[in-house]
């Protein structure tokens, strides 16, 4: 996430007069110090707020006011799996005061630094292993039943952006006949893959700008209110196949087998033979950069933030090198150089 620049005027802003209001109300913070923490790609919006001084000791120094419209985001959920988190042992928000109905929340700070602003090479290794362990602690605390599933409708659904916004509005190609089905046996295999992996809790944006770099229990973790039951690989792709940085395929093997053992040593039902945990975590990536594709896209087009189209090339990359490594994934490679008219990719197949 990135900073704002600007703050609105509650005078033109009637969610945001409200809100404030809302924050006076509390009692807990200065509500006319309220400014832009942070820009979402959803509808939510975030705005740092000073407490008020007799409460510092408290709270700290600042906290976060949370503005997510009720008709356009679930509140509900963003407050039930923070106490999920929260009972997991990892570092996610306090919510300090709440007006469910209303789409308000306020939240303890954790601070302005991502993992994307403080990864380095120096730096990534010490991140990334706490970051893998919060996410063991996580999946540690799965129970069935509990989060909605990300079962083959829902997996379908994601897959489904791909073609409508990448390759429908981005490249403006409709698909013939041939080319539907061999993108139909494409997606047939990575969710005949996805959904035989075993199921635990899922953040599904497990990644370098909804991470927070603190002084202490680090990761801070953001936007986990998408939440859901799913494939055991998904937010270890989500973090190791990031769309916004990426790193030397030596590398991301390395920590995927540090992850894998570590799940492995906690009793987590990955697979026991590497080769097939990895071949689960690639399927399970590309699904996640098939989406993503078409979400940038959809982002730019219809909602004007065009920044996302600066990842394209990152992401499609991941795609092209994950699907030229299987036989069965191959297809896709061929109809993306037929569609962007570029050379085909060599690499392994299995």
């Amino acid at each position: 996430m990135s900073l704002l620049s600007k703050s609105p005027s509650p005078a033109a802003d009637p969610r945001l007069a409200e809100l404030t209001a809302w924050l006076q109300s509390t009692g807990i913070v200065d509500a006319a110090s309220a400014r832009p923490a942070s820009e979402d790609a959803s509808f939510r919006r975030y705005f740092r707020v000073d407490v008020l001084p007799a409460l510092q000791a408290v709270h700290g120094a600042t906290l976060v006011a949370m503005d997510a419209p009720p008709e356009r985001e679930n509140v509900p959920a963003f407050v039930k799996v923070d106490r999920l988190l929260g009972e997991a042992g990892v570092s996610v928000p306090a919510i300090v005061a709440e007006n469910v109905e209303r789409g308000f929340l306020l939240l303890s700070d954790l601070g302005t630094v991502t993992y994307l602003q403080a990864l380095n090479p120096d730096s990534a290794a010490t991140m990334y292993a706490e970051a893998l362990s919060a996410l063991v602690r996580i999946q540690q605390a799965s129970r069935p039943g509990v989060l909605p599933p990300f079962d083959r409708a829902f997996m379908l659904r994601e897959l489904a952006i791909f073609p409508e916004w990448y390759i429908g509005k981005h490249l403006g190609v409709t698909l013939n006949a041939a080319q539907q089905k061999d993108l139909d046996q494409v997606f047939e295999a990575i969710l005949a893959n996805c959904l035989a992996q075993p199921q635990v809790y899922m953040h599904r944006d497990y990644h370098s700008r909804n991470l927070m770099w603190m002084d202490a229990d680090n990761p801070g973790i953001l936007d986990f209110q998408d939440a859901v039951y799913g494939p055991i690989t998904y937010d270890a792709a989500s973090l190791l196949r990031d769309a916004y940085v990426a790193w030397d395929e030596e590398l991301v093997l390395d920590w995927v087998i540090r992850y894998w053992q570590h799940a492995r040593s906690a009793g987590l039902p990955v697979r026991k033979d590497f080769d097939d945990f990895y071949k689960d975590f690639e399927y399970m990536a590309l699904q996640r950069h098939l989406k993503i594709l078409g979400i940038f896209c959809r982002l730019n087009y219809r909602d004007g933030k065009s920044m996302y189209l600066g990842d394209l090339p990152t992401v499609l990359e991941y795609v092209r090198k994950t699907a030229g490594r299987y036989r069965e994934l191959k297809p896709l490679v061929k109809l993306l150089d037929t569609l962007e008219g570029t050379a085909p990719q060599v690499g392994y197949t299995f």
